[in-house]
């Protein structure tokens, strides 16, 4: 289950998404709990983020990763915190070996305006804050015309939607290929989602509600 709730004007936004397991996937995954806040500013209509927060936790252990972005410099840096039992075992600051303008987040957000003409088939690469697992980056692909009929199999149809895939490189996505597939309203917001193969679990289907 996740909640999410983003609050914006003409100067700033922020994004904040807590999320947690239900059912059986609580018991497998040790009771897991995330929660993701992006803030920033809003350039020429694009969220671009200024700060990155990630909390984890599961059991008796818990981490949080910060991430400070300098748009001048070009710097993302780093801060990373464990703890297990109450007791903090890491604390450590570092500086990322690249920078991007979005973290995952923001990017979400700004797809619709990053990809304008969702019609035709394309594969894309983005930088992302809090993608290190694969080097900062995100793929997405628009479908060829031929695989449209799988995506509407798995995700519905519907006439203000646009259709993609996106490639996740996580633990929490320990899936075969890490493919999310993504139904999206004109609005920019994801109104079906399905996140294919994952170990334990099989295919774990979202909707917007």
């Amino acid at each position: 289950i996740a909640n999410a709730v983003l609050t914006k004007d003409d100067n700033y936004y922020e994004i904040d998404v807590k999320l947690k397991a239900t059912g059986i996937a609580d018991t497998l995954s040790g009771g897991r709990k995330e929660h993701h806040v992006s803030k920033g500013h809003i350039e020429n209509g694009m969220m671009i983020s200024d700060y990155y927060q990630v909390t984890k936790s599961n059991g008796s252990k818990m981490t949080t990763k910060l991430y400070t972005i300098n748009h001048e410099e070009k710097t993302v840096t780093k801060e990373y915190k464990r703890w297990k039992n109450g007791k903090l075992t890491t604390d450590k600051t570092e500086t990322l070996d690249f920078y991007s303008p979005d973290d995952l987040l923001s990017l979400y957000f700004n797809l619709n305006q990053k990809i304008t003409n969702r019609k035709e088939a394309k594969e894309y690469t983005f930088n992302a804050v809090g993608a290190e697992k694969q080097q900062g980056t995100v793929e997405v692909a628009i479908p060829e015309q031929s695989a449209l009929k799988e995506y509407k199999e798995m995700l519905g149809e519907s006439a203000d939607a646009w259709y993609a895939k996106a490639i996740v490189h996580q633990d929490i996505f320990s899936s075969d290929k890490g493919e999310l597939l993504l139904r999206i309203g004109d609005d920019g917001l994801t109104q079906k989602a399905v996140l294919k193969d994952l170990i334990f679990f099989g295919d774990i289907r979202a909707k917007r509600i």
